[in-house]
C-alpha cells in the first residue's frame, strides 16, 4: 500500500492565520507559495537513438490524485489497485499535455506500461513512452502543459540524452515550448539551466528562506547592554551579512557535493527534520540570544545540513556522472544568486527601519517568533509524519 501525505486536508483557524502571515511575508519578497521544501515536479527522460526515441515520465501520485482523483474510496491511501485502475486515464491526461515535434513535424507519443517508483518526496507513477517521428530528427521541440491549469508553479525536469551527451531543461508555464538541437551541445546553456534551477529552488523553499531571514534580521542591530540596539554603520551590517551568506554557501556546497557524488547519503526524513530544527533554533536565538556575535559560524554549521536538502533536487534528476560537475557548479551559483537577490531587497530596507518600533518589535521580535512557531510545526510534521500547514 502506498501512503500519501494529506496535502489538501482542511486546516484549523490557527493554521490559516499562520499561513496568511507567512504568505504575506514571502509575498513581499516576490516568492510564490510552495511546500516547505519540495515543490511540485515531474521528471521526463527522453533517449534519442538512431532510429527511435524512448523514455519515461515520472509524475507524482499526489498531483495526479488532485487532478483526476486516484483515491477512489477517499480513505487517504492510494493502493496499487487504485493506480492500476486509472492507468488509461493517467496516460490520456498526461499525453494530452505533452507535445513533441521533430524538425517541425508532429511526433506521435505511444504510452507503454506504468510502474511505481519512490522519489525523495513520495510515490510517483512511471509512464514509459515511445516517440515516433516521421524521420530521425535533428531538432526536437517540446511543449509541456502538465498541471498548468492547476498549479502555475509546477515544472517538468527534462533529462534529454542524445549523441552521447546529456542535457537538462526546466519545462513549465513560464516557458512551455522549448527546442533542442540534438547534434549540438552547449555547456553555457546547461550551466544556465542548472543555475536557474538553483535560483528557483531557493526562492520557493520556505525553510531555506526563513533560515536565511532568521540570520539576517539581527544584521542591522548590535548586542549591547544585554539587549539589541540599532547598528550605527551600514558597512558593519553589510560585512555581517556577507560573512553569513558566504559561510552558508560554502557549507551547503560541501555537503551538496558529497551527497550528489554519493560519498555521503542521509535519510531524507532526517535531513528535512534537521532543516526545520535549524530554522527554529536560528529564529529563537534572536529572541533568546545564545550566540550574539560570529553568527557566521551558525550559518556554516546549519548550512551543512541544508546542503543535503539541496542535493535531493539533483538526485531526482538522475544525472550521469559526466554531468555532475556542471550541475554542481551551476546549481550552487544559482542558489547564491537567489540568496543575493533576497539580501539586496532586505538589507537596505532593514537598515532604514532599524531604529523604529516597527522593525525592533514587530519585524525582528514578532517575525522571529512567527518563524520559530512555523519551524516547530514543520519539525513535528517531519518527525511524526503528519501534515498541518498547507506549505
Amino acid at each position: 500500500m502506498i501512503r500519501l501525505p494529506h496535502l489538501f486536508r482542511r486546516v484549523g483557524p490557527v493554521s490559516r492565520v499562520v499561513a496568511v502571515l507567512i504568505g504575506t511575508l514571502v509575498g513581499v519578497l516576490g516568492v510564490p507559495p510552495a511546500h516547505a521544501h519540495k515543490p511540485s515536479d515531474s521528471y521526463l527522460t527522453l533517449k534519442v537513438g538512431e532510429d527511435r526515441i524512448t523514455g519515461q515520465w515520472d509524475i507524482a501520485l499526489r498531483d495526479l490524485d488532485f487532478a483526476i482523483g486516484l483515491d477512489s474510496n477517499g480513505d487517504g491511501d492510494i493502493t496499487w489497485g487504485e493506480v492500476r485502475a486509472k492507468h488509461a486515464e493517467i496516460a490520456a491526461y498526461a499525453l494530452a499535455r505533452l507535445n513533441v515535434r521533430g524538425d517541425e513535424a508532429p511526433c506521435a507519443i505511444v504510452p507503454g506500461e506504468q510502474l511505481i517508483d519512490k522519489h525523495t518526496d513520495g510515490a510517483y507513477t512511471v509512464l514509459t513512452l515511445r516517440v515516433d517521428c516521421p524521420k530521425p530528427p535533428s531538432t526536437l521541440a517540446l511543449t509541456y502543459r502538465l498541471f498548468a491549469d492547476l498549479d502555475p508553479q509546477h515544472r517538468g525536469l527534462l533529462n534529454l540524452e542524445s549523441h552521447g551527451q546529456t542535457r537538462t531543461a526546466i519545462l513549465g508555464p513560464q516557458e512551455p515550448t522549448q527546442s533542442f538541437e540534438l547534434k549540438t551541445f552547449s555547456w553555457l546553456d546547461q550551466s544556465l539551466a542548472y543555475g536557474r534551477e538553483g535560483v528557483w529552488h531557493i526562492w520557493i523553499g520556505y525553510d531555506h528562506i526563513l533560515f536565511l531571514l532568521s540570520l539576517l534580521l539581527p544584521a542591522v542591530l548590535v548586542w549591547q547592554q544585554a539587549g539589541w540596539r540599532p547598528g550605527q554603520s551600514f558597512r558593519e551590517g553589510f560585512i555581517d551579512v556577507f560573512k553569513i551568506v558566504t559561510s552558508f554557501t560554502v557549507a551547503h556546497s560541501i555537503t551538496l557535493s558529497l551527497a550528489t557524488l554519493g560519498v555521503v547519503s542521509l535519510p531524507s526524513r532526517w535531513v528535512e527534520s534537521a532543516i526545520a530544527a535549524s530554522v527554529m533554533l536560528a529564529a529563537l536565538n534572536n529572541v533568546f540570544p545564545v550566540v550574539q556575535g560570529r553568527r557566521w559560524t551558525v550559518a556554516f554549521g546549519f548550512g551543512l545540513i541544508h546542503g543535503f536538502g539541496f542535493a535531493s533536487v539533483l538526485a531526482d534528476l538522475g544525472l550521469p556522472q559526466g554531468a555532475l560537475a556542471l550541475a554542481l557548479v551551476g546549481f550552487n551559483l544559482g542558489v547564491e544568486a537567489g540568496q543575493l537577490c533576497i539580501v539586496s531587497v532586505f538589507l537596505p530596507l532593514a537598515f532604514s527601519l532599524r531604529r523604529t518600533w516597527l522593525y525592533q518589535k514587530l519585524v525582528f521580535v514578532g517575525g522571529s517568533v512567527l518563524i520559530a512557531v512555523i519551524a516547530t510545526i514543520w519539525l513535528a510534521e517531519r518527525v511524526f509524519n503528519f501534515k498541518v500547514l498547507p506549505f
